[in-house]
């Protein structure tokens, strides 16, 4: 077994970080050994790289949770490359776990029907990321609404907070995400309800008829309430403001 980590391992490994709990990060879970394996190292190494991760994440450190010491240069370069290229690097790990796998990676997406050409190529790619983004994102919420609480994964979306068509770089950052069921996740879409800056939902008064039940029960029941946070990743300020600024119907 080799002694030196390589980029392609922790960028594999990364991915997984993204996609499990920080308290799933142990060397039992069979994420962690199926990672293991693909990789050719221990379940105990790939759990420890993921305490090394853990330990650059500033939203688990203001959590007290501190992470795993003895981290390395490469750790700290590949977190922050992912940190600075989510679109590219989602990409990537994904493609390397794919090819470890033996198995296309339009397969598991059911696009291996596509037409060969460009077009193809980025529709692969961003269902790809889409898939990556909503697993980063239903991992950092514990798979419920940060609203409601609901817990049916089915009926569960990963929200862009700054919308896909505004932000091209950040349309895989887990920082640019909610997890909020599907009727939240479509009010939020048109501006109807809003999370501020300080994670408290918002909701605009042009849903209506404000005094019938039905909006009182789904909508303005929690105006005003503190969303649950996720476990990492959590939103960022900016991008909060630019949907209160430029989606949020005031």
């Amino acid at each position: 077994m080799p002694n030196n980590w390589t980029r392609e391992q922790l960028i594999i490994v990364f991915n997984l970080y993204c996609k499990i709990p920080f308290r799933k990060s142990v060397k039992s879970n069979p994420a962690v050994i199926e990672i293991a394996n693909l990789i050719g190292r221990s379940p105990s190494a790939v759990a420890f790289k993921l305490g090394n991760f853990g330990s650059f994440d500033p939203f688990l450190r203001e959590q007290g949770i501190g992470g795993l010491p003895h981290t390395s240069a490469l750790d700290r370069a590949i977190w922050d490359e992912f940190n600075s290229n989510w679109e590219e690097l989602a990409f990537q790990s994904e493609r390397l776990i794919a090819e470890l796998r033996q198995k296309p990676i339009e397969e598991e997406l059911e696009l291996a029907n596509l037409a060969v050409g460009i077009d193809r190529e980025a529709l692969v790619k961003v269902r790809v990321n889409q898939n990556f983004f909503r697993s980063a994102i239903l991992s950092s919420y514990s798979s419920k609404c940060c609203i409601t609480g609901l817990a049916i994964p089915e009926l569960l979306i990963a929200s862009h907070i700054k919308p896909w068509k505004d932000d091209y770089e950040n349309r895989t950052n887990p920082q640019n995400g909610l997890c909020l069921n599907a009727l939240h996740d479509k009010a939020f879409d048109r501006g109807f309800i809003t999370v501020t800056t300080d994670y408290k939902v918002k909701t605009s008064k042009f849903l209506g008829d404000l005094t019938s039940q039905p909006n009182q029960e789904l909508f303005i029941k929690y105006d005003g309430f503190a969303i649950d946070l996720p476990h990492k990743f959590l939103p960022k300020k900016e991008f909060l403001e630019y949907h209160y600024g430029e989606v949020f119907k005031k």
